[in-house]
Order: structure tokens, then C-alpha cells, then sequence
């Protein structure tokens, strides 16, 4: 923690902050329709978002405090390891390619807001579709309390909130997060559209001077990996073993590649994902934006640079118990002029704001239209649905406190990976059923349960250097004995279960449920401003 206040530092964080609230604020006149007062109009921004909202959006939305905190803190940490973000973010959106048109198509054509939403449509089943809903709440409130821990790392090494009791330490940080709040309330899902603008214009300027100018300051990237090397090369006493690798060893090799493709797997199952993608008004917005999102892919790679910079410059060094995620900032601080390190904490505090509250907005739906609206109140009207999600959006973000509480901070790139493991659970169910509805509903459900019993099971079991719990993201892998990320061997085994049990519970005829989506409803929506022809399946093929 930084005793001292760097004023200039200080002076022009709030000033963009002030005005990101600003604009916050004014988000619920832009783009108003006259009835505000339901789901569509403030979760999803009106469904009428073009390509350029959308590319800032889902930018805003999926490059978060984990892109500009986590990832480099985790480079700093361990090395090598910390890289496997830079290829899922290459695989995903390939994927993403694939079935999220589809599934903007059935959602314009029913009216969907949730994936849950198109679950229930798509099985007939209530049950399914609450597993989806409250997985998603899980597993976003981690990812949002990763966001608290980056706006509270950018407070605390400008030397603010540094009271001797818990709340006058926090209280700058629940501050911002209460203005978070309330902007949220007011403007919904285009409060954050707006913003985005402004975060992702000085994530690219920071990020443009930082590669330049930081390696000249240091001496070069030659000097910057060869001091960096050195460093992994020395023993952490904790564990008795080299601190990290410059390159990742054969032994690792299998751990990193799992992570890649589980948290691509897992990536657009996470509701503020869909969220965004529903809020534009055409399938071929989606495509276009899958094109051109992997330009992020460019400066998260740079970005992960900074961990190896952090590293040469002695951020931390001889300092015990040093908490990685301060690495980042404090390297802002030492490397730039006061004025320009206030343009980067306004660029990572920023860029934690924004995807928060996309998050809580996306968690708030869920529980609007897949618990409250199925199983509490079915008559609600689409404005009591607006009013309770808009209540849920504050409750959420009061929720992920718990995970910043109860969790190790030091290593905040395991609240993103935690999540991941829960959120993987449901892509059988979501990306699956876009192509295919040969599973069962209720086998569906019992993978689903045991890939979550096992998946938070084995992440409670890894220890952190603070605590017993939660501590990781990597155990051996059974039967083939390495080590590999749990959320890969949670959705394993979910599938299996689900593939055994569908052939057993149609065996024996088990009801399937209804399918309220027809074949057509997957392709090109008629009316889509953007496509010209439209090609449906043929007659017969399941969709």
C-alpha cells in the first residue's frame, strides 16, 4: 500500500472519472425509445446497437480489469503461464463465429433476453433453464468482485484509502462502485455502450506509449526478458521451487493448453457475453464484430508484456507477501509522468467500470425472467420485470463483495478462472442446443450438476499462499495424470454423463419437452436490415 498521494495522479483520474459518470448519466436520453420501461429497452440498449456500438461494447464488455490487471500480474508472477489468455482469446472468437448468429436469430424471433431464456424455449424445461440462470449469477459475481480488485489496485498505489480499519481503507472504492450503481440503475446496458468509447480510446493510448516508451526507459525488451528470466530462475521459499518460467517447460505445457481452450469454451457462455450480442439489431453486426474483435487479441499480447517489464523494473522486489495485482499500476507510476499515470489508472479503473456493470446488468435479466418472472411472479408486466432488474443489478454488485472478501486477492486472476469452471457447465446445453436437440433435458441437467458438484469441489480443494481454499484453477486430470485446468474436466465429465443419459432416458421413453423453435428460426431473421437472401434448412434437418 502507497502512503503517499500523488495529487496530479489523483486530479486526473477524478476528472475522468467524473466525466465517464457524466456520461453515465446521460446514456438513459441516448437512443430512448418512449417506452422505457421494459427488459429490451434498458438490458438490452433497445436491440439496436450497430457495428461500431457493438465492437466498443463487446470490447468494453469482454476485455475487463482481468485483461489490464490480471493477466500481466499473472506474468509477473509466474511467467510463461500467464500467456495462455493471449490464444483463447484467438480460438474464441472463430467459435463465436459459429453459433452466435444463430443464436441472435431465435432470440430476435421469440423475444429472448437470457440464454436461459432460449433454453427453456428450446428443451421445454423450466429446471434446465434455472440451472443456466443461477450458474450464470455464480459465476459472473466472482468476475465482477475481479473488477473491484482492479479499481481498488489503481486506488491504493495512488495512495488513497489507506485508513488503519477496513472502511475508511475501502471507502474511495465504494464510493466509485456506489456511482457505478446508480448509473447503472438509471441508464442500463447504455450507460456502459457509451463509456466504452471513452475506455477503449485510453486503453489503446496507454497501452500505445507503454510499449514504446517503458522499454526505452529500461533498456530494451533484450534487457527487460533476460532481467525477467533471472527472476523466475530464483527460489520461492514458500514452495521450495523456481518462481516461474520465462518459456513454459513440457511439464506445463498441458495446464496451459487446457486453460486456452476451456476459458475459449467458456468465454460467450458468461451472460454479459450474450447480453451484448443481443443488444445489436442484426445477426450480421455479430459476424462483422467476430471478424474484427481479435484486433483486442494484438493489445492483450502487448499488455501481457507489461508483466515482464514489472518485472525488470523491481516493482515488488525484496518487498514480502508483495500482492501481484498492484505490479501493473505501480509500474505506471514509477515508469510515467504523474499526469500521464493518471490517464492510465483512469484507463484500468475504466475499463473495470465498464464490464461491471454489463455484468450485474446481464446477472439482474437472469434473475428478472428466469426465476422471478418462471417461478415467483409469471404475471409480472414488462415494467415490474424492469423495476426487479433493475433492484437485482445493486444486489449483484453487493454480492461480488463476498468473492473480494473471501477470496485471495494476491492471485485475482483465479476469480475469472473460478467463474469459468461453473460457466463451462452450461455450453452443452446453450451452444449445443443451437445445432442439435438429441440430448435430453433431464440429462442435460444431471451432467450439469455433477460438472458443478466436481468442478467447485476441486477449485476448494487448491490452497492459496493466504488461504486453504480457492487458492487455483489447475489439478491432475484423471486417468491421464497431468496437470490441466478444472473447468476442462468438469465439462468432460458433464458430457459424458449427458451423452449416457440421453440414450438411457430415450430408451426407456422419458418425456422430451416441448421445442417451441422451428428450424428457420436459427437463420437469417426476416427483416434483418443486413441480409439479403436467406437460406433456410431444408425441410426436415434439425436446426
Amino acid at each position: 500500500m502507497n502512503t503517499h498521494v500523488n495529487g496530479v495522479a489523483l486530479g486526473v483520474f477524478g476528472f475522468f472519472f467524473v466525466a465517464v459518470t457524466v456520461l453515465g448519466f446521460m446514456a438513459a436520453r441516448w437512443r430512448r425509445a418512449e417506452n422505457a420501461m421494459n427488459l429490451d429497452e434498458w438490458g438490452l440498449g433497445g436491440r439496436s446497437f450497430g457495428t461500431w456500438v457493438t465492437w466498443f461494447l463487446l470490447g468494453g464488455d469482454l476485455y475487463t480489469a482481468y485483461t489490464f490487471v490480471a493477466v500481466p500480474a499473472a506474468i509477473y508472477a509466474a511467467g510463461a503461464a500467464g500467456f495462455f489468455a493471449v490464444p483463447y482469446t484467438i480460438l474464441v472468437y472463430p467459435l463465436a463465429f459459429c453459433f452466435l448468429p444463430r443464436l441472435w436469430s431465435v432470440s430476435h424471433r421469440h423475444g429472448y433476453v437470457t440464454p436461459s431464456d432460449f433454453v427453456r424455449g428450446r428443451y421445454g424445461s423450466k429446471g434446465l433453464s434455472l440451472a443456466v440462470a443461477i450458474t450464470g449469477i455464480l459465476a459472473t459475481m466472482p468476475y465482477i468482485a475481479l473488477q473491484l480488485v482492479g479499481i481498488q489496485a489503481v486506488l491504493d498505489v495512488m495512495g488513497v484509502g489507506g485508513g488503519s480499519n477496513w472502511f475508511s481503507k475501502d471507502l474511495p472504492l465504494l464510493i466509485a462502485f456506489a456511482v457505478l450503481a446508480a448509473y447503472t440503475y438509471s441508464s442500463g446496458l447504455r450507460a456502459p455502450a457509451l463509456i466504452a468509447f471513452v475506455k477503449d480510446i485510453l486503453i489503446y493510448l496507454v497501452i500505445a506509449v507503454a510499449i514504446i516508451y517503458i522499454p526505452m526507459r529500461l533498456g530494451g525488451f533484450t534487457h527487460i526478458f533476460h532481467q525477467a528470466g533471472q527472476a523466475y530462475s530464483t527460489v520461492n521459499p514458500a514452495t521450495g521451487k523456481p518462481r516461474g518460467e520465462l518459456v513454459s517447460s513440457a511439464k506445463n505445457q498441458w495446464a496451459y493448453g487446457t486453460l486456452a481452450l476451456g476459458s475459449a469454451l467458456a468465454l460467450f457462455m458468461y451472460p454479459h457475453s450474450v447480453t451484448a450480442t443481443l443488444s445489436s439489431r442484426s445477426r450480421n453486426v455479430i459476424r462483422r464484430n467476430t471478424a474484427l474483435l481479435p484486433l483486442y487479441s494484438l493489445m492483450l499480447g502487448l499488455l501481457a508484456l507489461l508483466g515482464f517489464m514489472a518485472l525488470s523494473s523491481g516493482v515488488g522486489k525484496g518487498v514480502k507477501g508483495y500482492n501481484g495485482q498492484l505490479a501493473i499500476p505501480q509500474l505506471f507510476d514509477n515508469m510515467f509522468p504523474s499526469w500521464f499515470a493518471g490517464v492510465a489508472f483512469a484507463a484500468i479503473g475504466i475499463g473495470a467500470l465498464v464490464p461491471a456493470a454489463i455484468m450485474s446488468i446481464a446477472a439482474a435479466n437472469l434473475f428478472t425472467r428466469n426465476i422471478y418472472k418462471d417461478f415467483i411472479k409469471p404475471d409480472a408486466t414488462p415494467e415490474q420485470e424492469t423495476r426487479v432488474s433493475k433492484l437485482v443489478s445493486l444486489v449483484v454488485k453487493v454480492g461480488a463483495l463476498f468473492f473480494v472478501l473471501s477470496m485471495d486477492k494476491t492471485v485475482a486472476i483465479n476469480f475469472q478462472l473460478l467463474g469459468g469452471i461453473w460457466i463451462l457447465q452450461t455450453f452443452p446445453a446453450i451452444v449445443v442446443g443451437l445445432f442439435t436437440r438429441w440430448f435430453h433435458r433431464w440429462a442435460l441437467l444431471t451432467g450439469w450438476l455433477v460438472g458443478m458438484v466436481y468442478g467447485t469441489w476441486a477449485a476448494w480443494t487448491i490452497p492459496s499462499p493466504t488461504q486453504a481454499h480457492f487458492g487455483g484453477s489447475s489439478k491432475l486430470m484423471p486417468f491421464i495424470g497431468k496437470l490441466g485446468y478444472i473447468g476442462v474436466t468438469a465439462i468432460v465429465i458433464n458430457v459424458v454423463i449427458a451423452v449416457v443419459l440421453t440414450f438411457v432416458l430415450k430408451a426407456v421413453g422419458a418425456p422430451a419437452g416441448a421445442d417451441e423453435t422451428a428450424a428457420s428460426d436459427y437463420t437469417a431473421e426476416a427483416g434483418d436490415p443486413d441480409v439479403r437472401t436467406e437460406v433456410p434448412l431444408a425441410a426436415g434437418t434439425e436446426a
